[in-house]
């Protein structure tokens, strides 16, 4: 996918503020830090962190706008015949290869935000509903796409097993430190390993 100048420009300013928004929230903790300290961190005003994110919370979900699309394209570019745990396949790489990623999953910023998630109540609470709406979605657009081929509940169990595999053995490797494969290889692969395993 080409992104042009100013969508680029936009993609850096959005991951300098999210990268530094992170890295404060480390290092001070997250509620003790501010709007304007993330904005000072990041050489830019307020002002510009409230035109990409509504609030501080909202910095450490705004990667879900990368996985909230994905699907939709891959099924719009699926082959005649791809069935639909191949089409998800895609997807999850297609996502894993987006250039508008604020957090690069294989960088160091990825654990200190799973570290927030499990340790901050709020961004707990809001990481499930995150999950719970992007399972959701993505289920109702493998049933739109395949009416003949999958109900609610095969979509649900097909979209439910990737998502807690990847989710799972993301989690794990991130607890454990450097397990010598890269974050963004290992969640690949366990998506293609749950996939291939599902009920035909």
């Amino acid at each position: 996918m080409v992104v042009g100048l100013r969508e680029q420009r936009k993609q850096r300013t959005r991951r300098a503020l999210a990268e530094a928004a992170l890295r404060l929230f480390d290092a001070q903790g997250y509620d003790a830090t501010t709007v304007a300290e993330i904005a000072a961190a990041a050489e830019l005003s307020p002002a510009t962190f409230f035109n990409y994110f509504p609030s501080k919370e909202e910095v450490v979900f705004a990667d879900r706008l990368v996985n909230a699309g994905v699907l939709a394209r891959a099924l719009e570019e699926r082959a005649p015949g791809e069935p639909p745990a191949e089409v998800l396949l895609r997807a999850v790489g297609q996502a894993l290869e987006s250039p508008a990623w604020s957090v690069t999953p294989g960088g160091d910023l990825v654990p200190v935000r799973a570290r927030l998630i499990a340790s901050v109540p709020v961004l707990r609470a809001r990481a499930l509903l995150e999950i719970a709406a992007l399972q959701a979605e993505w289920s109702a657009a493998l049933v739109a796409a395949y009416p003949d081929d999958l109900d609610g509940t095969g979509a649900d169990i097909l979209t439910g097993a990737l998502i807690g595999a990847v989710i799972a053995v993301a989690g794990q490797a991130l607890r454990a430190g450097a397990t010598g494969e890269p974050l963004p290889d290992l969640v690949l692969r366990a998506a293609a390993a749950v996939l291939a395993a599902r009920p035909s």
